[in-house]
């Protein structure tokens, strides 16, 4: 009726095995990507899951790290307080073993400028950068016999030292001796006086 040709049976049969065919790999092609689709839900879940143990994990042991900190620093604290404890115990054991007399501790004076201009003077910036194996080698044999001498001159100090306490120490003792024999003197001496 409409001028159109009636298709073969072999036409339709093979249309409709190609039809069955795409429809096939459709569905076999819509699986493949609903199993990519699961087999990512679940690496992305997996995935998730192990961030989240391992910041369980990273909190755990910064909250041990906290505890120790926290530990070392009570410990270092109690050890300061337990050490000017001490501290105050001997000085107040000093002043009593000294009759009252406040010992004093000696602190470190502050560098003058002199002094300051002498160590700039010994410290003097050291560029090796720029020098090759011969004068290296000569800067460090320098280096080697200024650290010999200031040992020397360190040593010889020492021993200046040694010899100053020595003095001051048989000093002390001979006032301390000729004092106590001058008392010893003045009571023989108002003993010996008759009184009128």
């Amino acid at each position: 009726p409409d001028g159109s040709k009636p298709k073969p049976k072999k036409r339709q049969e093979k249309d409709l095995s190609e039809l069955q065919s795409l429809i096939e790999s459709h569905f076999l092609q819509r699986k493949n990507e609903e199993e990519e689709l699961i087999s990512l839900v679940n690496r992305i879940q997996r995935v998730r899951a192990e961030r989240a143990e391992q910041q369980r994990v990273r909190a755990e042991r910064a909250k041990e790290r906290q505890v120790r900190v926290e530990e070392k620093e009570r410990k270092e604290a109690e050890e300061n307080r337990r050490k000017n404890d001490d501290d105050a115990k001997k000085k107040e054991a000093l002043t009593h073993k000294y009759g009252g007399i406040q010992v004093k501790t000696v602190k470190e004076p502050k560098k003058t400028e002199r002094e300051k201009k002498i160590l700039a003077d010994r410290r003097k910036p050291l560029s090796i950068d720029s020098l090759n194996e011969d004068k290296l080698k000569a800067t460090a044999n320098e280096m080697w016999q200024w650290m010999m001498e200031l040992e020397a001159e360190k040593f010889d100090l020492c021993e200046k030292l040694k010899k100053q306490k020595y003095n001051v120490s048989h000093l002390y003792l001979e006032h301390t001796h000729t004092h106590t024999h001058n008392i010893h003197k003045n009571v023989l001496i108002t003993q010996t006086v008759p009184s009128c």
